[in-house]
């Protein structure tokens, strides 16, 4: 399965909505295939013997726990400066349709 063919490239393309030229559908057949035969090449080999790896700087945790802080301000003074207010929360416009 290492070597494609220019049907396969020619349907990968029609996947990814790509337009190729003669050229291109033979250097990404060339270019394709040898990372094939180098993922065919990695699946052979042995690793039965090795464990995953999961992490790899031994840190454990680095995220911190969410805490509720108090910065002196009430809401309402907050909201002072917003354009447009409803329901105690700020209100924008419509970002999807």
């Amino acid at each position: 399965m290492a070597e494609l063919t220019q049907e396969d490239v020619l349907k990968l393309a029609q996947l990814a909505r790509l337009e190729l030229t003669d050229s291109e559908v033979d250097e990404f057949r060339a270019e394709l295939s040898e990372i094939l035969q180098y993922v065919e090449h990695l699946s052979s080999v042995d690793v039965s013997g090795l464990e995953p790896t999961h992490q790899l700087t031994g840190l454990t945790n680095v995220t911190r726990e969410d805490e509720v802080r108090d910065y002196g301000y009430a809401v309402a003074d907050l909201l002072k400066n917003v354009p447009d207010v409803k329901d105690n929360q700020i209100k924008a416009k419509r970002m999807l349709g």
